[in-house]
This record gives structure tokens, sequence and C-alpha cells, in this order.
């Protein structure tokens, strides 16, 4: 489409990169930040700002955080025996709506998938690794998506340890349907999942 000005064809562009907005939907953002008051719209770009400047990952789990460690982490009242490997930090914020688990979480940044090129060298999986070594970890929960790729990621990850015996390993029920994405299931059927997880045989 042919716009008037540079200035705002720039921005349309800019706000065309989030998923799921076209340029139509770009254009009306636009024009409605043309419509606040400046403080608003410098509001928007200062969180902006700081969102690229002071977000971090934590240096333990991997999840969003402000320092070295997010706050889950910190919580002296999280279950430490008890760790839950999701595939994004999204994931993170449904399992924690439930209100249903208790312990900590480890973020793969990602699923293992041959036909994409993905390998485990590319995710966060030495440092669970690590983890396990240094932390009292009694229980593994997979609470990744029910996919071709999540269950290649949990089967490489149990095959990794299997000299682990003080470990025991689980899944997250499959109330959560094949091919589902765990962002996008329900909160009820997420904290089924969670109480009612499957233990696998070693």
């Amino acid at each position: 489409m042919k716009l008037p000005s540079k200035i705002l064809e720039d921005a349309v562009e800019k706000l065309s990169i989030f998923p799921g907005v076209g340029k139509r939907s770009a254009l009306r953002m636009v024009i409605h930040l043309l419509q606040q008051p400046d403080e608003n719209v410098f509001a928007i770009g200062n969180a902006l700002n700081r969102l690229k400047e002071e977000i971090t990952m934590c240096h333990k789990c991997h999840n969003i955080a402000e320092a070295k460690l997010c706050d889950i982490c910190l919580n002296p009242s999280r279950d430490d025996t008890l760790l839950c490997v999701v595939e994004n930090f999204t994931d993170i914020l449904a399992i924690e709506s439930t209100g249903q688990y208790k312990g900590l979480y480890h973020v793969l940044g990602g699923l293992i998938s041959p036909m994409d090129g993905i390998t485990a060298e590319e995710l966060n999986v030495q440092s669970l690794f690590d983890r396990m070594k240094i932390e009292p970890i009694r229980e593994i929960i997979f609470a990744l998506s029910a996919t071709m790729e999540g269950d290649t990621s949990a089967f490489y990850i149990r095959r990794k340890m299997l000299d682990a015996e003080h470990v025991v390993f689980s899944q997250i029920s499959r109330g959560v349907s094949l091919g589902t994405e765990l962002e996008y299931a329900d909160e009820a059927t997420l904290a089924n999942s969670i109480v009612n997880r499957t233990l696998f045989s070693k």
C-alpha cells in the first residue's frame, strides 16, 4: 500500500515484524499511536528500550530474568528436588498460571529436530546435565509439546542420564492432545496433566 509519509511507512514496517501482525494491522497501530498523547508514546518507546537493555536470561534455568537468577530460582519455598523441563519460557508462564507446580524449571530454548537441523548442542541441554551434578534433583518432569520433536528431546535427555539412578523421569499426561504446543493448552487441562503425570520406565 502507498503511504503518504516515509516515516509512517518505516513505522508500519517495523511493527509488522510481530507474529500475526500484517501491514494493515501495523498501520492501524501506527495511526492509534499518532492519536495518543506524547507521554504515552514515549513511555512505550522507553519500555521497549528497557526490555532490550535490562532483560536477560537466568544463568541457572534460562528463564526470563532481570538479574543473574530469576525469581523462581531465588524463591526458597520452591521444591528444589523437582525439575520441570520445558521448551520456552512461555511454557513456564502457562504452567505457573495453573498453581499446581511448586518445583524448579529448565528451559531448553527449543526442541531437538533432525529434520530442521536442530541438535542438542544448540539447546540448553548441557547446562541441564551440569545442574544434575550439583543440585538435589530427584524427579525430572518433561513438560514438552506433544509432538515428535518433544518426544525426541525427552528421549535424548533420558538416554544421556541412564546412570542417574537416583532420578525419576516423568512426563505430563497426554490430556494435552497430540500435536498441541504447551503454551496454547487451557489451564485446567494443563493443571490436570501436571498432577497426573506418568512415570517413564528405565
